[in-house]
Parts: structure tokens; C-alpha cells; sequence
């Protein structure tokens, strides 16, 4: 098979992507209040995490016509444009505290998007997450780094039999070994890289380091900018 097709799907993508970001400009800049921005981070990021959410994605080569799975999609920070830019039915959340999800559906009808039909679930774990259709992208921004071990270790269970072949699963994490902390009643960890490649491993993935956010244009003053992005697939 000629190598030349892959990279004109690839470039074709990124051509789709870059008339969807033009068009899907002020979506992207919509603000959200104070005070639902607050629930999922700082709201003085929201605009520009929003905005890095969709780009990262989009260059790594979602397209309309794929189905994805957010993790810990919160109040839709990243969500809403990617809403948009999916074909209906096509986007599916999960957020695990009840009134997060009350918020982003709140968010959702104020962007004039329910007729989208995105998937939105609320659940603390995996077990609890239920998809009809194979995943082309999963996406956990800033969910890892909040997720006990076996937490981590159930997504991944679930990713392993979800993945579409060809499917990938992006999520970042912190890597090196400091003392767990806490924001808003979640631990923030940090783990060696060798957990996740035996994690993954273990369930027949393969992961491999994308790069630090702040490399990848992630570079916004804030702690999240060093940590580093992990890529799931299927071992081949």
C-alpha cells in the first residue's frame, strides 16, 4: 500500500479542521460565567484551554465523521466546539459529580446545541460508562491527573475494548514522584511513565509520549504546562 495515502487523509483532515476553526471562531471564544468556568479550573484559562482542546485534536486528525469519548468532559469547556464540530450523536462525556453535568447541560442550550445530540453521562468510574458504537478518539484532558490507580486502570480496561482499530486515546498526566494532593475534593497524582506502560501493556495498548503540554502550545502560566501527554492505541 502506498504510504502517500495516509498523509493525504492526514492532510485532508487538517484542511477540514482548519475551515472548522474559521468557522467555528466566535463558538470557541463564547465565555461561559465565572462561575461555572470556576467548577472545571481557572476561568481566566477558559477561553484558551477551550481553544488548545480542539486544536490539539483536530491536528492529531479528528474529523466530523468520528465518534469520541471525553473524559471528564466537565461543564463542556473543550466540549462545546467539538460538539459543533462532530456529526450528531457523535460526541459522548462523562463527568463524574452530578451537578457538573447539570452545568453543562446548561452550557449546551445556551450554545445552541442540543440538537447535536451529544451523549452525556454521569459516572464515577467505567463500569458505569455504556457506548453502542467503537471509539475513534477518547480524550481525557486534565482527568488523569484526578484519577485514582484503579480508576486509571479501569478507563483503560474499557478503552481496550472500545478503540476502533485505528482508535486513539490522549490523555496527560504528571510524571515523577511528588506527594498526592487535592483539588476540589479529587487527588491530584503523579506516577512514573512505567505505570502507565504497564497499565496499558497489560490490557494489549501500546502508549507512547506525545510531549510536554507547554511543547505542544499549552503554554499558559499554569501548572498544567508540564504535564505530559500520553498516546493509547492498540498494540499492534
Amino acid at each position: 500500500m502506498s504510504t502517500s495515502r495516509p498523509k493525504a487523509a492526514m492532510l485532508n483532515a487538517r484542511a477540514r479542521a482548519l475551515r472548522a476553526r474559521r468557522k467555528l471562531k466566535l463558538r470557541v471564544e463564547l465565555r461561559s460565567s465565572t462561575r461555572r468556568a470556576a467548577l472545571v479550573g481557572s476561568p481566566e484559562l477558559w477561553e484558551r484551554q477551550r481553544r488548545f482542546q480542539f486544536e490539539f485534536l483536530t491536528s492529531r486528525g479528528l474529523a466530523p465523521e468520528h465518534r469520541m469519548l471525553d473524559i471528564g468532559c466537565g461543564t463542556l469547556r473543550g466540549g462545546i466546539p467539538l460538539i459543533e464540530y462532530l456529526h450528531a450523536g457523535h460526541y459522548a462525556g462523562v463527568e463524574a459529580r452530578a451537578s457538573v453535568l447539570e452545568e453543562a447541560k446548561k452550557e449546551l442550550a445556551e450554545a445552541g446545541l442540543e440538537h447535536k445530540h451529544p451523549v452525556l453521562i454521569n459516572a464515577d468510574d467505567a463500569s458505569r460508562v455504556e457506548l453502542a458504537e467503537p471509539l475513534d478518539f477518547a480524550w481525557a484532558f486534565m482527568a488523569l491527573i484526578h484519577m485514582p490507580d484503579e480508576t486509571a486502570a479501569g478507563y483503560l480496561e474499557m478503552l481496550a475494548g472500545k478503540l476502533a482499530e485505528g482508535g486513539q486515546f490522549y490523555g496527560n498526566v504528571n510524571i515523577g514522584e511528588k506527594p498526592e494532593g487535592s483539588w476540589q475534593g479529587f487527588p491530584v497524582v503523579t506516577r512514573t511513565h512505567e505505570f502507565y506502560e504497564q497499565l496499558a501493556a497489560s490490557r494489549g495498548l501500546a502508549v507512547q509520549d506525545v510531549g510536554v503540554l507547554d511543547s505542544l502550545g499549552h503554554r499558559f502560566g499554569a501548572p498544567g504546562d508540564k504535564t505530559v501527554m500520553l498516546r493509547f492505541t492498540r498494540a499492534a
